[in-house]
């Protein structure tokens, strides 16, 4: 009997609803199905149902059904992702599937996927195996082994157990698989798994699989999201090519600066920043120059400016390495900058208040003077606050340039604690001019 199409738009919403409501449930359920059947009930959904489906499926299937969906639909499913979660499943596609999903994103959106993708030299992302292995812990010992023989893979020691989001749960030996009763569920023979970091170095990872005498290591992104596995033997032998290219890198020969660059190497980064700080510099000055008045009139303000501009760059200093260092591990993206900002205003806003008052206790202790003690206090929330904020979207404006925020952002920093901090002090000063 043919279905009416007030019946199929009746089946599609339950789709739709089951994807977007119980997505581990449907991967599951999708994962069973042929190619044909998942192609066909996922390219009947919006993005946003694949897209939230999408984190749950395993990287052969994702694999499978890229080239068969809709270049729109995929397009939009793409760009609904967070990066970090569209490159996890990148990585383990193949080389094609993985060019045509960058090339439907925008340029820049693409480069910033790219970036995920891309991990340091000498990390231990450069030579992990993004073709692990991967099933749940409750399928059978019986539809495992079938799994195996049809993939046929090879240099398979370990089968990686995770849960929802590709998470990393356990590992199960295949000597232990091959003995296990058929009916048995995966998750009753597994073991822990002890897991590394792409960032990690390829050194220390090599130490710890001799160590523990492990053939190999699940790698896992910082959400515990397992993207690849390093095998012993690949990494001995890579860790062989490169020793010749370390030696050069330490002593400068790579192309960015290292402690033995060569000084041409190192004025060339270094040179455009400097006179860019000397610039931002000179526009600090201008700040103070505007309340010059206001100075000559009150002198204990200028023994207090670099109390409150000093205050501000530690607070904009504490932001901008949490900042960076979510960067570099990939534990935030560009798009993140509001959460990121929002985070920060809180955060400066409680810090400030509660240095504000100690700073008002000290300064009134020392000057006897209600209004000198009040503006500092308005001053330093206020310029703790900017000085978060900038901490955190100098870096992720850089890296959204091209540009890199290790290097520079602290003299962008520097400039705009400066700034709001000498601005915001002698700017109530002079509105409070009559309490001082």
């Amino acid at each position: 009997m043919q279905e009416s199409p007030a019946q199929e738009d009746a089946l599609d919403l339950v789709n739709r609803q089951f994807l977007i409501g119980h997505p581990a449930r449907a991967a599951d359920a999708i994962e069973s199905f042929s190619r044909s059947e998942a192609v066909e009930v996922l390219a009947a959904q919006p993005a946003a149902a694949v897209a939230s489906v999408w984190p749950h499926l395993s990287p052969a299937r994702i694999d499978e059904i890229v080239p068969e969906l809709p270049d729109a639909l995929l397009t939009e499913v793409l760009r609904t992702l967070d990066p970090a979660v569209g490159a996890a499943s990148m990585l383990r596609m193949s080389e094609e599937s993985r060019e045509h999903c960058l090339a439907l994103l925008p340029s820049a959106e693409a480069a910033e996927v790219r970036r995920f993708m891309d991990y340091p030299p000498g990390s231990a992302g450069r030579v992990m195996d993004t073709r692990a292995l991967t099933f749940r812990p409750e399928q059978t010992v019986g539809a495992a082994l079938e799994t195996l023989r049809r993939l046929k893979p090879r240099d398979a020691r370990l089968l990686f157990l995770v849960g929802p989001e590709q998470t990393l749960v356990s590992a199960v030996d295949i000597q232990q698989l091959a003995i296990a009763d058929p009916d048995e569920q995966l998750g009753d023979i597994a073991h822990p798994a002890a897991a590394v970091s792409p960032f990690d170095d390829r050194e220390e990872v090599a130490e710890r699989l001799k160590q523990y005498q492990l053939d190999a290591l699940p790698v896992v992104d910082p959400h515990d999201r397992l993207i690849g596995v390093i095998h012993h033997g690949a990494l001995l032998k890579t860790l062989q090519e490169t020793t010749s290219a370390d030696i050069q890198m330490m002593v400068g020969a790579g192309r960015e600066e290292r402690a033995l660059s060569r000084p041409g190497l190192a004025v060339r980064q270094r040179l455009l920043w400097l006179q860019t700080n000397l610039l931002t510099a000179f526009l600090a000055a201008a700040v103070v120059g505007v309340f010059e008045s206001t100075i000559a009139q009150f002198t204990a303000l200028a023994v207090l400016l670099p109390v409150v501009a000093g205050q501000a760059g530690n607070a904009g200093a504490q932001a901008l390495a949490v900042t960076i260092r979510g960067l570099a591990l990939r534990e935030i993206s560009t798009r993140h900058w509001l959460r990121v900002m929002i985070k920060e205003v809180q955060v400066g806003v409680v810090n400030g208040v509660a240095v504000a008052v100690t700073t008002g206790i000290a300064v009134y202790v020392w000057s006897r003077s209600v209004g000198l003690a009040l503006v500092i206090m308005l001053s330093m929330v206020l310029a703790m606050v900017a000085a978060g904020v900038a901490g955190s979207l100098i870096p992720i404006s850089l890296t959204r340039l091209g540009q890199d925020p290790a290097q520079s952002s602290s003299i962008l920093l520097t400039t705009v604690t400066d700034i709001t901090g000498f601005f915001s002090f002698l700017g109530i000063a002079t509105l409070l001019a009559a309490m001082l």
